[in-house]
Formats: C-alpha cells, sequence, structure tokens
C-alpha cells in the first residue's frame, strides 16, 4: 500500500516490515544564515563570495503525530564567520516540553544549550558521543574541527521548531576561535 503524506513524502506500508519514507533535505548557506553571526561584514563578504553551504540536514519523514519519532542526520561544514565557527540556526521546540538526542558520527564541535532563563551549556561533541538536550532548552551545533560534523538526532516527531526565538536574541554564549583553539564567550548582542 502507499499513502501520500501531507510534506508531499510517498510512504509505503508493508505488512512485514512496516513504514518507509523518503528523506527531506534542507540546505543552509550562509545568504540563509544572515544575522546570525556577530560579524555582519565579513558575513555580507562570505554571501557576496559564493555564499558558501555552511549546514544541511536529512530527516526521515515520520508522522507528526504523538508517540512518532522523528530522525535524522545534521552535517555542519568546517569553516567561520569572522572568528565565529559555522553552525547551525538552533531552535527551541514549539512544544518546550521536548528533549532531544544527538549521536555525533564524526567531527568535533558542539553543542550550545540554552534555556529561556539564559541558562546556557556548551557540550563537547566528538565521533561516538551523544549529547541529550534537555526539554525546555534550545540547541545549535557548532562546528569546531577542519572536517564535516555529522550527528543523528531523533525527538519526539510532534514537537515543531521555534527558529524565530533564537533568530531575535541568539544565543547568550558564542564558540570562537582565539588563538587557534575554540573558546567560549559571552554574546556581545545578547
Amino acid at each position: 500500500m502507499n499513502f501520500e503524506w501531507k510534506r508531499g513524502f510517498t510512504i509505503d506500508f508493508n505488512l512485514k516490515t512496516g513504514l518507509s519514507a523518503a528523506v527531506e533535505s534542507s540546505k543552509r548557506r550562509a545568504s540563509n544564515m544572515k544575522g546570525m553571526y556577530c560579524d555582519s561584514e565579513a558575513e555580507l563578504k562570505l554571501i557576496e563570495n559564493g555564499d558558501p553551504l555552511m549546514y544541511e540536514f536529512h530527516e526521515i519523514g515520520a508522522p507528526e503525530d504523538s508517540g512518532d519519532i522523528a530522525a535524522g542526520t545534521s552535517i555542519v561544514y568546517p569553516g567561520k564567520v569572522g572568528d565565529e565557527y559555522y553552525m547551525t540556526a538552533g531552535h527551541f521546540h514549539t512544544i518546550l516540553d521536548t528533549a532531544e538526542t544527538y549521536y555525533c558520527l564524526s567531527g568535533e564541535g558542539y553543542m550550545l544549550t540554552e534555556n529561556k532563563e539564559g541558562d546556557a551549556v556548551a557540550h563537547p561533541l566528538k565521533a561516538g558521543e551523544m549529547v541529550y538536550v534537555p526539554k525546555g532548552y534550545a540547541h545549535r551545533s557548532i562546528n569546531t574541527g577542519d572536517v564535516p560534523l555529522v550527528t543523528f538526532f531523533a525527538f519526539r516527531a510532534d514537537a515543531g521548531h521555534d527558529y524565530g526565538t533564537i533568530k531575535q536574541r541568539g544565543f547568550k554564549k558564542l564558540i570562537v576561535e582565539k588563538n587557534g583553539v575554540p573558546e567560549i564567550i559571552d554574546n556581545p548582542r545578547y
């Protein structure tokens, strides 16, 4: 049996193996991240000089119902805007009572987490390690290495995404390169 799902996925149902769905992919270039980095001049130069791909993610396209699990992979490419490392936009879940897990497949970096009160924690990420993002925390992946940072993620499928809050205020902390190594600093625009 085939079902046409609301995002345009075709889902095949096999009585022996269950559901399988096509993967939905999204890519974010420097122009999609405009305003997310502190150094707006460096941001603009990057956009004008090729608009590089900063990250992409691939989701399995699970039904967005209570009890289902959304999962996929995220790839953050190496690079910097000024002294800030490439990162994902970051988000809260629309249903704040949602936790998420990330398992690092390759690369190195950080998972920056922050709750609505501004309590921020930077969790190191490297291949073979998992980060648990507690419910009520926004999160973003940051690549501090020189190869792609690849993670597998999973969360409740009906959680939704709130990117707007982070776009407005950013995160309280930034991860920047200082003297050739990552350093966690206060965000001057927070």
